[in-house]
């Protein structure tokens, strides 16, 4: 996992975890993962789903539109570097807010500026603002949506420049300067109200 989107999910993600929650992470990099980690709290109940067979996840699924979860289960649902790779996002969104308990959190954390990248495809990048507009749709209230760079500019760099102009720009120099790496993290809620059933 890239480090802005680590440093986005720092930031702003802590205050939706207390004590023995239930989480569901879509598309865990590890197990435990990046963000299991940065949340370190052994007493949350964290609980994996992909459309992989690897057997340590929680669940598994071939359709990533169709969750094999009831309504109404977690207390937070997290997904970082997955949006950008389905077709249809806000079928997917309203899937991943039906599985959200009332009240509680949906976080996603996706990249602006990355390049193509498949898994097994690669479909978007999305603003704060598109961010916005799918948690609208999918029946979440927005508490904060921001696209953000908060990667310190290092020796690194220089190997990541050139490794991006070439997935982005085909190995033609960009017209003006390089955009930093941006991540989009949108935490929302599902109104208490929305009692969505399976």
């Amino acid at each position: 996992m890239h480090l802005n989107s680590q440093l986005v999910f720092r930031k702003y993600a802590p205050p939706c975890f207390a004590d023995y929650q239930r989480v569901l992470e879509i598309g865990p990099d590890g197990f435990p993962s990046t963000y299991q980690r940065a949340v370190n709290n052994p007493s949350l109940r964290w609980e994996t789903l992909d459309i992989t067979d690897d057997p340590r996840l929680t669940y598994r699924t071939r359709d990533e539109y169709v969750f094999p979860i009831p309504s109404n289960q977690f207390d937070v649902v997290v997904s970082a570097q997955v949006i950008e790779h389905v077709r249809k996002t806000w079928v997917w969104l309203s899937e991943v807010a039906r599985v959200c308990k009332p009240g509680g959190y949906v976080i996603t954390v996706n990249p602006v500026t990355w390049g193509y990248h498949e898994a097994p495809i690669d479909c978007w990048r999305i603003y704060a603002e598109g961010m916005r507009a799918l948690y609208d749709e999918a029946g979440l209230e927005v508490e904060h949506c921001s696209s953000e760079g908060l990667e310190p500019w290092t020796s690194q760099w220089p190997a990541r420049l050139r490794m991006f102009r070439k997935l982005l720009t085909g190995g033609k120099p960009p017209a003006s300067g390089w955009p930093p790496v941006i991540d989009t993290i949108t935490i929302g809620r599902k109104p208490l109200h929305q009692l969505r059933v399976a």
